[in-house]
């Protein structure tokens, strides 16, 4: 008896390491120290003496079950956009810089080629937020995950000089909302998805006139990432006020985390497109609109708080990243909390 015999591949396990190494070499930032492959990840931190007050602020999530869409679909090269995104876009909410990423995957049995597209797309999203992929774990667990699933999560780590934090306490009524484009449903609220739609390979690979794509590729779309977004807007001059990551528990959730007492949040619904996937979703499961707001982005990603004579400049600056603006809103005195008109 042996360790492969009880189902761990060591073998496997190096071949991974060296098919992903051309991914984590397109992440490399200069403050890197060491190769790949160490036990740890080292990050110098000399650049940052300039500022007055170098604050780290750090982000963890996962991709949830949008994982078992990519099983169905035997996609895996986008699932680690998503785990990017999802930590770095808390930390730009911060104000942060996104500095380095660290990746679980743990696996029932680990194919060296799945593994290395995993990480593909992990290195992608490292890459669209300036990240260093400094480090990460690929777990082979046999028994305890079937041999053909994983799960992705994991860990970022930001800097921001402590007066540039993005806080909300300077929010004021008058203050203009600004939401920029999701590419879809993101990394949120796939229990419910796959609850609305038949998840067989057959219904995902269904073109759908109203989608312009099949069902499938609607819907793993990956998250997008807005820290270089918010880098331009903050470059240009701008004050952003209060930040908000619009992910599960939607408006409703996410918005009041931005504000501090005694202000609220209105957005008009009808301010901006929404995608066709959420009507189509919202109709075929028979979702009340409420409840789309609460579970979904509904087409904003991220939405940011300015001064009223900061719009044109924070809009310009958000197009030259490559993201879509609109505004949706602004901010009132009252209870903190959000309405959706």
């Amino acid at each position: 008896m042996d360790y492969k015999n009880a189902g761990v591949d060591i073998e496997a396990g190096y071949k991974s390491v060296e098919l992903m190494k051309e991914h984590i070499r397109k992440t490399v930032r200069p403050e890197m120290l060491g190769g790949i492959g160490g036990f740890s990840g080292a990050f110098s931190m000399e650049k940052f003496k300039d500022m007055e007050k170098p604050t780290l602020v750090s982000g963890t999530d996962g991709v949830g079950t949008k994982l078992k869409l990519a099983f169905l679909m035997d996609r895996h090269d986008t699932v680690g956009i998503d785990c990017v995104a999802m930590c770095v876009n808390d930390i730009a909410c911060a104000g942060g810089e996104p500095l380095f990423f660290l990746d679980y995957i743990a696996c029932g049995r680990n194919t060296p080629e799945k593994i290395a597209e995993i990480v593909k797309g992990v290195a992608e999203g490292c890459c669209q937020a300036g990240a260093a992929l400094i480090g990460g774990e690929t777990a082979e667990m046999p028994g305890f995950y079937p041999e053909d699933e994983y799960d992705l999560a994991g860990f970022a780590v930001g800097v921001v000089d402590e007066k540039d934090l993005i806080t909300g306490r300077d929010l004021s009524a008058g203050d203009v909302l600004i939401g920029l484009a999701s590419s879809g449903v993101h990394s949120n609220g796939f229990s419910l998805v796959r609850k609305i739609f038949d998840m067989t390979r057959e219904s995902l690979d269904t073109y759908y006139e109203e989608l312009g794509t099949t069902l499938g590729d609607a819907l793993i779309a990956p998250t997008k990432i807005y820290v270089k977004a918010l880098k331009s807007v903050k470059d240009s001059g701008v004050t952003v006020k209060g930040c908000s990551h619009i992910t599960g528990g939607g408006f409703y959730e996410n918005v009041p985390r931005m504000l501090k007492d005694g202000v609220f949040a209105v957005i008009t619904k009808d301010s901006y497109p929404v995608p066709p996937i959420f009507r189509m979703m919202a109709e075929k499961g028979q979702v009340e609109e409420k409840m789309m707001y609460n579970t979904y982005n509904m087409g904003i990603g991220m939405i940011l708080a300015v001064n009223p004579e900061d719009v044109d400049t924070a809009m310009k600056a958000i197009r030259s990243a490559g993201e879509a603006p609109y505004v949706i809103g602004h901010i009132e005195t009252g209870e903190k909390g959000v309405q959706l008109v």
